[in-house]
């Protein structure tokens, strides 16, 4: 990294860094910028996102676009600029209220990338930013999509990082004044992944972010059942597999009736799950990949490290066979192994004596009644059972519900 008059500041040298690494890693961790240009005298900044590879910055953008337009030929000078907000500061005095941050400006001439080879790979590069192994599963462009893209190439040679990372900065007059002040965080957060309608598939395990592991979608591969994150691509099958009404008697949910429905139905699980109460899974034969049925985690608690499991539906046709008892033993397996979870609970209705024999024979323990729980969709009020299991007891469950499966 050079240290040039436009990358050295006039004001807080002090963090100010030329270190390529920093600069890298800010990059690389921030998926948009802005690109700075002059068109006709004026001044321009566009968004857009960008991609490093090696000590090269690239960048995307419409060829019919103002900044792929500008940059035709030889080029065009342009000052790229990338910020990630940590957190805000506040000062006891309005003007020493400041932000922790880190940032980076690049300044060059930007190339439009000619070689179809060398813009492949900067639209592969910036496809498995997103997610690895992402460029390997999907369509490359096609020469049309080519030629309608603009690539730029940026070098880092004139490059700068600039960060604060620190608390109050007040004036030694100002301590004593009465305002809060303090750091408040500022993070970046991926919510759950939300399925575009008639999508089969279930989230790549590669998405960014991903959050807490308690809410992160994961497949869970059983010999009887597969659970897969619930999608719309599984409302049709899961509609027919649960279409007997005995399977719903005791869900405080109203039955859908048609794949709209049963797609509404699948949004509303994920609504509670973008909230960190739900994670919803269908129940898929892992030879033919049929639906079977449906399951969640529920009152997600990562804190105390606590789970629930329920709404709980499988088709008549696999009742009393190894789908139930498999599909509890990976869901067990998960939060209590890979999830370090210290107890799940299962709440079932009162009524509903043959969920409670079914949640028994898993080894729970009935822990107690929560009295006028929930209204069912009758207007009834539910009283519901309450079962539990905790870290100390799954290791004996487990050998249970495992050799059961191995007679069966």
């Amino acid at each position: 990294m050079l240290q040039t008059d436009l990358t050295t500041a006039t004001r807080y040298r002090d963090r100010m860094s030329y270190d390529a690494e920093l600069t890298h890693a800010i990059l690389d961790e921030a998926y948009d910028c802005s690109v700075a240009f002059v068109v006709d005298g004026e001044p321009r900044v566009l968004p857009t996102l960008h991609v490093r590879v090696g000590d090269t910055l690239y960048l995307h953008g419409s060829s019919g676009g103002r900044m792929g337009l500008s940059t035709r030929g030889e080029g065009a000078r342009v000052c790229v600029s990338v910020t990630l907000l940590d957190g805000i500061v506040y000062a006891r005095s309005q003007a020493h209220h400041s932000a922790n941050y880190r940032s980076v400006v690049v300044h060059g001439v930007a190339r439009p990338v000619t070689d179809e080879r060398e813009k492949l790979a900067a639209m592969g590069a910036l496809t498995e930013k997103v997610g690895a192994g992402r460029a390997a599963e999907t369509r490359p462009p096609t020469r049309k999509e080519l030629a309608e893209t603009a690539v730029l190439a940026l070098s880092l040679d004139e490059a700068a990082a600039k960060s604060r990372s620190h608390g109050v900065v007040d004036d030694p007059d100002d301590v004593s004044l009465p305002a809060w002040a303090g750091v408040l965080p500022v993070t970046r957060a991926y919510g759950p992944p939300r399925t575009e309608a008639g999508v089969a598939a279930a989230p790549p395990a590669y998405l960014p972010g991903g959050g807490s592991p308690w809410v992160k979608p994961v497949v869970l591969e059983g010999r009887h059942v597969r659970l897969e994150p619930l999608t719309p691509g599984h409302a049709a099958g899961l509609l027919e597999a649960v279409a007997d009404p005995e399977v719903w008697r005791y869900l405080p949910t109203v039955q859908p009736r048609t794949v709209a429905e049963m797609t509404q139905h699948i949004a509303e699980l994920h609504q509670r799950q973008w909230t960190g109460f739900q994670m919803p899974w269908a129940q898929v034969d892992p030879r033919t990949g049929t639906v079977l049925g449906v399951t969640t985690y529920h009152d997600i608690d990562p804190v105390n490290r606590s789970v629930g499991i329920g709404h709980t539906m499988v088709g008549r046709p696999w009742w009393r066979t190894g789908v139930n008892t498999e599909a509890k033993l990976l869901l067990l397996a998960h939060a209590f192994e890979a999830l370090g979870a210290e107890k799940v609970f299962w709440y079932t209705d009162i009524r509903n004596e043959r969920s409670q024999n079914a949640i028994a024979r898993l080894g729970a323990t009935r822990d107690g009644l929560l009295r006028h729980q929930r209204l069912r969709p009758d207007g009834t009020w539910r009283d519901t059972v309450v079962f539990a299991m905790t870290s100390g007891e799954w290791p004996a469950a487990a050998e249970r519900l495992r050799a059961r499966l191995a007679e069966g």
